[in-house]
């Protein structure tokens, strides 16, 4: 069966969901929901999502997320085979954490389907059994709802709530924040199915416009994305201005490049800031630096983060090892 399209586009906004593999957990104690939640905003930082409401449970998750750049796809496939590989390391696991295709609808900025949209992340604990009734909602830790109700200094960078605030005629002050809390406990008793439905079955979230408005985007073959594709011009963009930055740093041309080792320091400097500031694949990192295979880098680095000696050339190997800053452009 044929993978289904993403749509992807500046400035979309979309409800996420995925589930772990077979109904198995995808986190299993405070450890990994605190390395899901770190992974996250790893995510955020590499591909500038901004992420309006979250919440972790033992089984799934749900995010609504920004992209200011057209990079949902790339920052769910970083994001998914990270946490994967360190919940697998961590537990010595092998195999798949999560199950099947994660479901992306996109939702509409106007009206009140964002604010819909937060609220039913948010108040997934209560509907999972994870808050008593008796417990204050913000008691369950896992889910950007505790940070709304805090200082903007005591809230993670990437974590952005004036969308949802605004959507409730609320300002992100003490008194707006209390009042978001009220909102938010009598929310608890409300029923939203008809508002949350689309969420549920739905493959947008908003009204007859905004469905127009996607439609006319499938068309655009610009603004699909298919699975597999190659990383978004943005990416690479983002990639070739590092490469500029640090080319110039080191007083060096293009053809110095191909005329260094493979694995040279210089290298190795450079593809460690590319993994750690883009989404970019080792392989794409690979031929850019003219640094031999996928492989030879990979290897390279691991050896020089584990404080050995890089060598000045590697061979090649055909087997793929895993990493977790790879994406599925490899």
């Amino acid at each position: 069966m044929s993978r289904s399209l993403r749509i992807e586009y500046a400035g979309a906004c979309y409800h996420i969901t995925a589930r772990g593999d077979g109904g198995e957990a995808i986190v299993r104690d405070e450890d990994d929901r605190q390395r899901f939640v770190a992974t996250l905003g790893e995510s955020c930082a590499k591909v500038g999502w901004q992420v309006h409401a979250y919440c972790l449970l033992a089984g799934h998750f749900h995010l609504v997320i920004e992209t200011p750049q057209p990079a949902m796809v790339m920052g769910m496939k970083w994001l998914l085979a990270t946490y994967t590989t360190r919940f697998n390391h961590r537990h010595r696991l092998a195999g798949h954490v999560f199950g099947g295709r994660y479901r992306a609808l996109p939702i509409a900025l106007h009206g009140d389907y964002l604010r819909w949209a937060g609220e039913h992340a948010h108040l997934n604990a209560v509907r999972a059994g994870s808050v008593r009734e008796d417990q204050p909602l913000e008691t369950f830790p896992w889910s950007s709802y505790p940070d709304y109700l805090r200082s903007p200094a005591e809230r993670p960078g990437w974590l952005r709530v004036d969308r949802l605030l605004a959507g409730a005629g609320l300002e992100d002050d003490p008194r707006g924040r209390r009042e978001f809390a009220r909102t938010m406990e009598a929310q608890r008793t409300v029923s939203r199915d008809a508002e949350w439905a689309e969420l549920r079955r739905g493959w947008c979230f908003g009204d007859e416009r905004f469905r127009l408005q996607l439609l006319d985007r499938l068309k655009s073959a610009d603004d699909v994305v298919r699975y597999g594709a190659k990383p978004p011009d943005f990416a690479v963009s983002q990639g070739e201005r590092i490469l500029r930055e640090e080319l110039s740093r080191l007083g060096w041309t293009e053809a110095s490049l191909t005329r260094s080792a493979r694995t040279s320091a210089e290298k190795l400097a450079i593809a460690r800031r590319l993994r750690r500031e883009t989404g970019l694949s080792t392989r794409w990192i690979a031929r850019r630096l003219s640094a031999g295979s996928a492989n030879t880098l990979r290897r390279a680095l691991q050896k020089a983060e584990a404080g050995l000696t890089p060598p000045r050339t590697a061979r090649a190997d055909s087997r793929r090892e895993p990493d977790e800053f790879s994406v599925a452009w490899d």
